[in-house]
């Protein structure tokens, strides 16, 4: 106790420790390894050496850049559906949920008390051909007689927003169930309409929500390859497939090490931009 009496700023970093220690044990030496791999040559015949071998790098890029453009843009087009729908739901949650709220949070996490994998197995029951939806959607025009759902992009998309989205819902029930109403009632006080004490008041200070949400959704989806390989077909392959595959079935290990690190790097690079043009601290100022 004295010792901690006379180090007491060296408290906040002994609680770091075990943190830190997580991360390097986890985290780092992985990477480590898995850096090294991508540098490395050879075959799994004769053996793998390191030989700092970049040309993996530029091969990976050249052989799957419609792969990386694929994920990216699924990835990106599921966070935005994600949005648009959790955000009427989180902020009924919020506002309008009452005693219920705590059994409709229950709701919105219910789906993950099943697997990834059976939760996915189970839209392409939904999207099958001759399942409800596309029923539905035939009967009032939307889909031709021939066409289909499941093995589309449509599919890939849908079953990304599915799985991802708490991930998106719960964040921003955070941050808008933190929102006083005394302000939004100041604003309508002060004749602004519904809409206008909405946009005003309660999106910009939901936004940190809205900010935590999209990265939260965004980048597990961008190497997400479960509902690629269930819902699509190889011309809707994500860069996750084609690292799941390099790693497990072609064993081409340097290759899907290469791809790995270039998918970390532009999600890293993607974040730091975003998180650049609609930060933090600009986040949080305006929430004030």
């Amino acid at each position: 106790m004295l010792w901690l009496h006379r180090h007491r700023r060296a408290i906040p970093y002994l609680l770091l420790l075990p943190g830190m220690a997580w991360l390097a044990l986890f985290f780092l030496v992985p990477t480590y390894y898995l850096a090294n791999t991508s540098l490395q040559s050879g075959s799994l015949d004769v053996g793998y050496a390191f030989t700092w071998a970049w040309s993996n790098y530029s091969d990976a890029i050249s052989t799957y850049h419609e792969q990386f453009v694929r994920s990216l843009e699924y990835a990106g087009i599921a966070t935005v559906l994600a949005l648009l729908v959790s955000y009427p739901l989180a902020y009924f949650i919020a506002f309008r949920g009452g005693r219920w709220k705590s059994l409709l949070l229950l709701l919105v996490i219910a789906p993950f008390f099943v697997t990834y994998l059976i939760r996915t197995l189970a839209w392409q029951t939904i999207l099958s051909d001759s399942g409800f939806v596309v029923n539905a959607l035939q009967t009032v025009g939307l889909l031709g007689d021939g066409d289909r759902l499941l093995a589309t992009s449509t599919a890939v998309v849908a079953g990304i927003t599915y799985n991802y989205l708490p991930f998106m819902a719960l964040p921003l029930y955070v941050s808008l169930e933190q929102v006083d109403p005394r302000l939004i009632e100041a604003a309508e006080d002060l004749y602004a309409s519904r809409s206008k004490a909405f946009l005003r008041v309660t999106l910009p200070l939901s936004l940190p929500g809205v900010f935590a949400g999209t990265l939260l959704t965004f980048i597990p989806a961008a190497g997400d390859f479960i509902n690629a390989e269930l819902l699509g077909t190889p011309r809707q392959s994500m860069i996750g497939n084609v690292i799941q595959s390099k790693f497990l079935t072609i064993l081409d290990y340097p290759t899907a090490a290469a791809l790995s690190f270039i998918l970390m790097t532009f999600i890293l690079v993607g974040v730091f931009v975003y998180a650049r043009l609609l930060g933090t601290q600009n986040l949080t100022e305006a929430a004030f």
